[in-house]
């Protein structure tokens, strides 16, 4: 089981990222400055580091610069809230393996993250399938049997999040927070409208509503498979 060091001083941000790592099977632990952030991450106990610019104490520039000198290969995935161009080149170029910029969907950093930790020559897997249903990641194109269908980016996030956890229930919050982001509002019935625009596209009986707990993407199997 892969162990992720989170840097994140804002608690909402850093509970919103433990939550979603520890339900996809990592387990997490949580520095809320830059000395801390440094002193764990050089203890060897973790396989990769979220770091964000913005620590107070020792900030995530220098904490990356010290880890990098000190010889530290820990795969590090810097937050920013900074729109500057500059500020993400800085942070590749003193050493950082990618960066996701604030706000963020928990999908499109759990994609960076998986990525680090299999390696850059890692295939990287581009079609998910549950029954007749597939969706190409790379490509965007969804297919319903022998039809092509058109999803927004927004119902694609949505498909790809039901897909990923094909046989489970999903509750209201943990799609709001997977899709929507941590800005989410909880009392939205947003997720609804969106399950209701995919029931139209996918066909009935494929989304299960579980009364009082969320919805599910049936499947009697589901298929990960890479693109060839």
């Amino acid at each position: 089981m892969n162990r992720i060091l989170i840097a994140e001083d804002e608690p909402r941000i850093a509970s919103f990222l433990e939550k979603g790592l520890k339900a996809n099977g990592f387990t997490t632990s949580v520095a809320a400055d830059g000395q801390e952030a440094l002193f764990r991450a050089r203890s060897g106990e973790f396989d990769l580091l979220v770091l964000d610019i913005g620590l107070p104490g020792k900030d995530g520039f220098s904490v990356l610069r010290d880890l990098r000198r000190g010889g530290s290969s820990i795969p590090v995935v810097i937050l920013t809230a900074r729109d500057g161009v500059d500020d993400t080149v800085a942070g590749l170029d003193g050493g950082a393996d990618d960066y996701v910029t604030k706000p963020f969907r928990f999908e499109e950093l759990l994609a960076r993250v998986r990525v680090r930790l299999r390696g850059e020559r890692a295939q990287e897997e581009t079609v998910l399938s549950v029954g007749d249903l597939s969706l190409d990641l790379r490509t965007r194109r969804v297919r319903v049997g022998d039809r092509d269908i058109e999803l927004t980016a927004r119902e694609f996030t949505l498909a790809e999040t039901l897909m990923r956890h094909a046989g489970q229930v999903l509750s209201r919050e943990q799609l709001l927070s997977h899709v929507w982001g941590y800005d989410y509002d909880p009392g939205s019935n947003v997720v609804d409208v969106y399950v209701g625009y995919l029931r139209r596209k996918f066909g009935q009986g494929r989304i299960t509503t579980v009364r009082g707990m969320g919805y599910r993407l049936e499947s009697s199997a589901t298929e990960l498979r890479e693109a060839r």
